[in-house]
């Protein structure tokens, strides 16, 4: 028979598992993702199993179970990790990638160029409703142009996210857009209205802060010569023509018109393969299939001469996704002994006994959220789980639903990508190849939005009540 849950007890895995991130952190550095952080989970995962077999008597079985179910949850996921990675490998064979370098770099001015970078990501996910799709197409570009014009990759990848999450929060065609108002009780265009409330001066501060930040990067302090150098060597490896855009515009207008995310990527990588048979022959072996295959396996390697364009476009394949994919597995081995041992629910109901007003409960959602989102490793469930435990709460206040839909996806949705070991943070540093704790900083919109709702539900503006 299951003994009720302890807090301490249900807080041992997750201490374990921080003190080895730390551990790992100070002595592997960057790489740290590149095994022992998988390691790390998974030893936690075991701790948890073992506390639910010897203290909550429950059998190994049941808990592998639950384990195995969360990590079939990551396996969509994980699908369009691998695709990704064909998609970037062909895109840089095919000359896409770097024809949307080459003219990025002539066209974006360097003193402007992180908040016009947010811009873009947030028309862009907008559009698509997807920042997985944002970042893995025009980010990877964003990040080439930004490093060719010295700007330091961190703060390119934090305008990249802002910028796609922001769209990804707004847009009808999200999932976790749709998902949160159908946990919470919302109406979906309701929902996005009143989520204007907190979103919108997040992204107008993140705007100003990444204007502020951009204006270090001056068109004086960026060396000209090494940047036609660049624009020299990119146009002498690759055939460069406008009419490459059209693979970036067909995977845009798929997700657009609501394609599922696997195809669009497999169709888009298909693509790569044909325009590097039409524009570069020159980079084909004699046998094109062999060469369009290992680069779709193991990613692209640039053998220019020149160290700057050759770190640039080494890069891609599905080997190279590999190590993420791996960290989202065990990132979900162990949520899922967390769930099966009852510790994520006894710490998430813990924080209910915290709420006095309105205010508190929705500090106590979001914190539970973000909990979550390092615990169970994915913003679905951090989304799913948070709505299921705190709709009643908000109901008894008085509160409509709209306010839970908004705190969760505040919470929820753009926290995930703050966390190393979540699909959202393993997605995001994977292809844009800046390590999650390196961009987090710079992520001033995911970072604003949490604080943003929060200090409107202690004001006390804003907030609809039930009136049924």
């Amino acid at each position: 028979m299951k003994k009720n849950v302890r807090l301490f007890e249900a807080l041992i895995p997750v201490i374990v598992l921080i003190a080895l991130l730390i551990i790992n952190v100070n002595v592997y550095g960057d790489s740290a993702t590149s095994g022992p952080n998988q390691l790390a989970l998974f030893i936690s995962g075991f701790v948890a199993c073992i506390l639910g077999v010897s203290l909550r008597k429950i059998s190994y079985k049941d808990l592998e179970s639950v384990a195995i179910d969360s990590i079939r949850n990551s396996l969509q996921a994980n699908l369009i990790l691998l695709l990704v990675g064909s998609l970037i490998g062909l895109w840089i064979l095919s000359g896409v990638v770097p024809t949307m370098i080459y003219y990025g770099i002539q066209v974006i001015s360097p003193k402007f160029f992180l908040p016009t970078t947010c811009l873009i990501c947030c028309f862009v996910s907008l559009s698509t409703g997807s920042s997985w799709s944002t970042g893995g197409t025009v980010g990877i570009a964003l990040i080439g142009i930004g490093h060719t014009l010295g700007i330091p990759l961190p703060m390119v990848a934090g305008a990249v996210i802002s910028g796609a999450y922001f769209g990804d929060k707004l847009s009808p065609l999200s999932d976790t857009t749709n998902l949160a108002p159908a946990m919470a009780g919302a109406n979906l265009f309701d929902h996005i209205k009143y989520m204007l409330i907190t979103t919108f001066p997040a992204i107008v501060i993140a705007l100003i802060l990444f204007l502020i930040v951009g204006l270090k990067y001056a068109p004086s302090d960026i060396n000209l010569s090494n940047v036609e150098e660049v624009l020299s060597v990119i146009n002498s490896q690759f055939k460069i023509t406008p009419f490459l855009f059209i693979a970036p515009i067909f995977v845009l207008l798929l997700v657009i018109k609501k394609v599922p995310a696997l195809p669009a990527m497999f169709l888009g990588a298909s693509l790569g393969g044909l325009l590097a048979l039409i524009f570069q022959p020159h980079l084909l072996d004699t046998n094109s299939y062999k060469k369009i295959i290992k680069v779709a396996a193991d990613g692209f390697s640039s053998e220019s001469g020149n160290k700057f364009v050759d770190s640039l476009f080494s890069r891609g394949g599905m080997s190279g996704m590999l190590s993420t994919v791996w960290l989202i597995i065990t990132a979900m081995f162990f949520g899922g002994m967390m769930e099966a041992c009852g510790y994520l629910q006894k710490i998430a109901t813990t924080l209910l006994q915290f709420v006095v007003g309105t205010g508190s409960l929705i500090l106590s959602t979001v914190s539970t959220c973000i909990l979550l989102n390092v615990t169970a490793s994915d913003q679905y469930l951090a989304i799913v789980v948070a709505g299921r435990m705190f709709r009643t709460a908000f109901e008894e206040k008085g509160l409509a639903a709209i306010n839970l839909s908004r705190t969760l996806e505040d919470g929820g949705t753009v926290t995930s990508v703050l966390v190393p070991w979540n699909s959202g943070g393993a997605y995001f540093s994977g292809i844009l190849g800046v390590p999650t704790l390196s961009y987090l900083p710079y992520c001033f919109f995911n970072l604003l939005s949490p604080c943003i709702s929060v200090i409107v539900g202690f004001l006390g503006i804003y907030i609809k009540r039930r009136t049924d």
